[in-house]
């Protein structure tokens, strides 16, 4: 379901509207509202992100630095096998 809103602006904007031709002034506002809307929208959700993570504790260095190690150790490639270079492009 739509709504109708209206809105007032200076004769010399809408003169200039009218002659730039055949645009769908209708649309145009439509889709700047819609795409303003969303980034509103997204800025708002993104503060209240913010804001719950600064009320997160702090989390100490040395576990952080403990689970880094831990990530990049189960990565970990154990294959210093050369592969031979000639034969794929490469010199």
């Amino acid at each position: 379901m739509s709504v109708i809103i209206g809105i007032r602006m200076p004769r010399r904007l809408r003169e200039k509207m009218d002659s730039l031709g055949n645009i769908n002034w209708s649309e145009e506002v439509r889709r700047f509202l819609e795409e303003r809307v969303e980034e509103l929208h997204r800025r708002k959700v993104l503060e209240e992100v913010h804001r719950v993570v600064e009320q997160l504790p702090e989390v100490p260095r040395e576990i952080v630095t403990r689970y880094v190690r831990k990530d990049r150790d189960s990565h970990w490639c154990f294959s210093t096998s050369k592969v031979p270079l000639k034969g794929r492009g490469l010199r």
